[in-house]
């Protein structure tokens, strides 16, 4: 995904008020991803709602498609008749939607101190931004 990318991550107008349950469709590695990250999004955050699940299906797919792939890898090894094994090219593209899909999500270090530095209350009198605000 190109462009630019949300600053912060701001609570929603239609917050889940309870952890959903992952769809029963998903992969067992889906669904135990799912159990470890929602609870976090919205219990401990609160951040998550209801237009940010399909956002988390496709976390949890990546991630279990990531699992997958670096099992099936470790079993077969990285070359397969002299030449790349193609899970390799499956590991890479699903490690990359894991790591764009975590961004979204706020999940990744770097997301969640882009949005620590937005909110944060510090100081600005030196920030030629807030000249003519109301200063405290």
């Amino acid at each position: 995904m190109r462009g630019l990318k949300p600053s912060t991550i701001v609570p929603g107008s239609s917050p889940v008020e309870t952890v959903p349950r992952p769809p029963s469709y998903l992969s067992k590695d889906a669904k135990a991803e799912w159990r470890r990250v929602a609870p976090i999004l919205s219990d401990e955050r609160k951040v998550l709602t209801l237009a940010d699940l399909a956002a988390l299906e496709n976390y949890v797919i990546a991630v279990a498609t990531m699992q997958q792939a670096h099992r099936e890898l470790q079993a077969t090894g990285l070359l397969i008749a002299g030449k790349r094994n193609p899970v390799s090219t499956i590991l890479l593209q699903a490690q990359q939607q894991q790591l764009r899909a975590a961004g979204e999500l706020g999940l990744t270090p770097s997301a969640r101190s882009r949005a620590n530095m937005i909110g944060s209350d510090d100081d600005d009198d030196d920030n030629p931004l807030t000249i003519g605000r109301n200063r405290r």
